[in-house]
Parts: C-alpha cells; structure tokens; sequence
C-alpha cells in the first residue's frame, strides 16, 4: 500500500501433493477460524472490469504500484522461475517491461518506500529456498541495487509486508516450514533488526499498511491446522501486535490493497466448497470501526497474487485459478 502485496502481498498458493509450485504445509489447508461470509455486513457496491493480459501466465509474483503504474515482480508459471518486471499503465491499458530482477524470485516481499520499490526477501527455484537478499529499484535510473541482506537465519519470502516512514516490516513468512519472525528494515540506514515475533506462525497472508498500522491478514500454518480469519495490527512503536476483528471469510493467498484507508481483500485459496479451492470473495475492513464490508465477487476467482492501488482503482494481474499451481495471466480491476 502505500500499496502491498501480499503478500500479497504480499503471495499464496495452494496444497496440492501434483503442484510444483506449493510447499507442502503441514497443517494442510482446511478452514480454521471460519466464519461464514454472511458475516460480513453488506457493503458498498463494486465493479469488476477485465483489463490487457499479462505478456505472459505468472503467479506467486509481487505487485506494488508506483508512478501512477502497476509493476509485476518475478513470479513462476510450472516451469520457470522469472526474473522479469512487468509495468502496467493504466491509463493505456498497456504493458512494458521494467529492468529484470537480479536473479528470478518468487513470493517476494515487495513495498515501495520514496518512490523506490523494495524487495526484501523471497523464495527462490522450485526447492522454495528462502534468500534474505534485499534489493530497491529507482525508476528513474531503471535499476536494481542490492542492499545489506536480512540477518542471518531470518530468510523468508511469503511474508506479510508493509512500509511505515522509512521503515519496512516483515512479518511471518516460509523458511523450510512456517515462521513466526517479525523483522524490521531501516531503509535510511540500510541496517536489520529483529523484532518480538507474531503471535502465530504464519504464511501466505496478505498486509496493508493505513494511517501508520501494518495489517495481517489471514494466512496458513502448521500451528493452526490450515488458514484463519485472524487479523493483526503492529503498533509499530511498542512492537506489539493487536487482535482486530476476523476477517469473515477464512482464506490464505489472497490479494490485498488498499482504497480511501480501507483494505480490500480478495480471493485466496483453501476453499473446500469449490473443485479449484479457490475462493471468489472480496471482503473491505475498515481500520476506523474495526468492522468488515462485502463486495462483489471476483470475475476469475484467484489466489497467488497480490493488489495494488492506482487513483483509487484496485489492479489484480496474475495468479492462479485453482490451488496450487493454476497460472493465468488474467489482469481485472476493482472500483468501487
């Protein structure tokens, strides 16, 4: 946020044993937590609209929006790892190609910080090795540049992530199994810290940052025996994560954003009503009353992806159509 992917931001796949693009987790993927959908008040209303195609199928990439673009990070279809950056225009409804990733990634933690855009970690070939590697992007030069990596045995991608100041918090994530870590970037001075960690282990949630609060939302881990509704915030001050109201429906690998201080989000995997295990739902929680919204659902339900936000239109490129590997390249936008 600032636009996030989720984890999107932001990133999520599913626990298909056949897909080549999902770890196994552990705790599986069955609904833990799980409200009904009906839980959430009815909201305001939203359109979908199809836009241009990614150039190619891509999921578990990163999104973030900067300059009034979308730009699509790495990602992977079910046979290559990709270092490309896709730039999206809105305004032409067009595609470009930005300079690539220093090496191909996949789940990558992604924010934008000073008109810059920051990875910071990711999982890397299809042995979903994490790598701490940490590397900021200037538009105005078109390149890459590596920064200091993240502290020894703290590698993760798949993580909850968000930008505060100068700050950029990675919470959770994947490294061999689950993670609880929370770490903290100090972007100004290129230097890692640790923080006290989340109160659950997990991964494959999606992060929204609004009035200085980083939001996790949803996830999966072996703790939990699948994914949750469960909602925290970091008090970026104290270090402390506070429980905010459940997401209605429970979901891991979905696509967040946010739109006038509320967090859109949407899709995700886990669902065991559908053969895909992918849900269409879009749910809104506002930060100010502590309360979910529905929304329209999903023209092509998707998780493996991420959101982001230009002129209060929220861009959803990529990701998969059924759990585990599934990739498309389907590009479609929310306004609401």
């Amino acid at each position: 946020m600032i636009v996030i992917a989720g984890a999107l931001l932001v990133a999520a796949c599913g626990d298909d044993d056949n897909a080549p693009l999902m770890p196994k987790n552990d705790g599986g993927v069955s609904p833990v937590d799980a409200a009904s959908p009906s839980d959430a008040a009815p909201g305001t209303s939203g359109t979908w609209t199809a836009k241009k195609p990614l150039p190619k199928i891509k999921q578990e990439l990163g999104v973030v929006a900067l300059g009034g673009k979308v730009y699509v990070l790495g990602g992977a279809d079910d046979k290559t790892i990709f270092a490309e950056v896709d730039v999206y225009d809105p305004k032409t409804d067009t595609w470009s190609t930005a300079a690539p990733l220093p090496k191909p990634l996949h789940h990558i933690n992604a924010s934008v910080v000073n008109g810059r855009i920051w990875i910071t970690g990711a999982l890397e070939a299809f042995s979903f090795t994490a790598v701490g590697d940490t590397y900021v992007y200037d538009p105005a030069t078109n390149t890459w540049t590596q920064k200091a990596s993240m502290i020894g045995g703290s590698e993760r991608g798949a993580s909850f992530v968000g930008a505060i100041g100068d700050v950029i918090y990675v919470a959770g994530g994947i490294r061999g199994g689950t993670v609880a870590d929370v770490s903290a970037y100090d972007t100004a001075g290129d230097r890692w810290s640790a923080l006290p960690p989340l109160p659950v282990a997990l991964d494959h949630g999606c992060s929204a940052v609004v009035n200085g609060v980083l939001y996790a939302i949803g996830g999966r881990g072996a703790s939990i025996g699948g994914h949750t509704t469960r909602v925290d915030a970091l008090d970026p001050k104290s270090g402390a994560w506070l429980p905010r109201a459940p997401m209605p429906t429970s979901r891991a690998g979905a696509a967040c954003a946010v739109v006038k201080d509320k967090v859109v989000v949407a899709g995700g995997e886990g669902n065991p009503k559908t053969a895909s295990g992918v849900f269409a739902e879009v749910e809104v929680f506002d930060p100010a009353t502590n309360a979910w919204t529905s929304l329209p659902p999903m023209r092509t339900p998707r998780h493996g992806t991420a959101g982001a936000t230009v002129d209060d239109i929220v861009y959803v490129p990529g990701g998969a159509t059924k759990q585990g590997f599934g990739a498309v390249s389907d590009v479609e936008a929310l306004t609401f």
